[in-house]
């Protein structure tokens, strides 16, 4: 009689083996996570919507993704460290007003009884400064008195917002144009202007997303960015000034709201107190989707462009298809649902190879 024997070592460890490949699979699904999502959104719609890939609105699509993109650029560095902002819609509307009124009424000093009407670039810098000092108000909420990130940036949303209705008592500043004796014209050109056929605000978004992921791959200051979101009390022991990073973050969450109330405002030719409504939940779905974790430490620049891209997609798309404004509100809070549901799996998985490497 012959006798087999079995290896079970031999047994378990190619059992051991396809079970990391497939945990390994898993994970490489995980993090393509959002171009698969963009891919099958791009499919759907122009299946369902046939005008959906013309170049009309391809370029109507991609000028609303670079707005997404400017607020999801500085939320996912916010959110990276492990904190949120919920305040970047009211600036982009604060930023706008600024704009306008400086464009339409001038600076009017009171005690001096003069106005002052700036250039178009000095326009630019006081409008960026303005969202600068939001995002620093933040940050010294957050370092200085403790208060929890959601709260501070709670209660400045409620301040800017305030602040763009005072500025014109809850008008429209119209017709943004400018006028040649007063030398500050061409403020129009920031929304609809284009650099070798491409629309000025893709190209803005193109260096300040390259700019973003230099400092996030490249500096000291993005590991320490990267490093307060891991473990904030090991970065405060290594070394690592947290509080001048929260300050920064904050600060350039302000600043990309800026820049996206300037060319909201530049595209209308005309600024209103309300821009920006909810786009906060806009930025923080976008960097979300495009792999960044609410827990903090993780998340790329330009995962989250794609994200915006998938957002934004995905609203044109529902547009052209008729579907109504509740719905799409609705869908909209599914999607933030579903990609913390699935970045919480991700962190899960990622726990579960580890184990299985080892």
């Amino acid at each position: 009689m012959r006798r087999f024997t079995v290896n079970i070592n031999t047994v378990s460890g190619t059992a051991g083996s396809v079970k990391s490949n497939n945990l390994q699979l898993g994970m490489l699904l995980l993090k393509l996570r959002t171009f698969i999502a963009l891919f099958l959104v791009v499919v759907y719609f122009s299946i369902m919507a046939p005008n959906f890939l013309s170049m009309a609105n391809m370029l109507i699509m991609v000028k609303h993704v670079a707005i997404y993109a400017f607020l999801a650029i500085g939320m996912t560095f916010v959110i990276i460290t492990g904190g949120i902002d919920l305040s970047v819609g009211s600036i982009v509307g604060l930023a706008g007003m600024v704009a306008g009124g400086l464009i339409y009424n001038g600076l009017h000093i009171p005690f001096m009884n003069v106005t002052i009407y700036f250039h178009l670039p000095m326009v630019i810098l006081i409008t960026l400064a303005v969202g600068i000092a939001c995002g620093a108000l933040n940050g010294f909420l957050i370092t200085r008195f403790k208060v929890a990130p959601f709260i501070a940036t709670l209660g400045l949303l409620y301040i800017a917002r305030g602040a763009a209705l005072l500025l014109s008592d809850g008008k429209t500043f119209p017709n943004l144009v400018g006028s040649e004796k007063l030398g500050n014209t061409g403020f129009p050109w920031l929304g609809s202007g284009t650099i070798l056929g491409i629309p000025l605000s893709i190209c803005i978004l193109v260096v300040l997303g390259l700019a973003a992921a230099y400092l996030a791959k490249c500096t000291p200051l993005g590991r320490h960015i990267y490093s307060v979101g891991g473990n904030e009390r090991a970065a405060l022991l290594s070394g690592v000034r947290v509080n001048r990073v929260k300050m920064f973050v904050y600060m350039f969450a302000g600043f990309c709201a800026a820049i996206a109330g300037l060319i909201i405002a530049s595209q209308l030719v005309a600024s209103h107190p309300a821009s920006g409504e909810t786009f906060e939940l806009t930025a923080i779905a976008a960097a979300v989707l495009g792999g960044t974790s609410l827990a903090g430490g993780r998340g790329t620049i330009g995962g989250t462009i794609i994200g915006a891209l998938v957002i934004g997609v995905l609203g044109d798309g529902m547009v052209m298809m008729g579907v109504s404004t509740f719905w799409q509100m609705v869908i909209k809070g599914i999607v933030i649902v579903a990609a913390v549901v699935v970045d919480q799996f991700q962190r899960d998985l990622q726990s579960r190879v580890a184990l299985a490497e080892d």
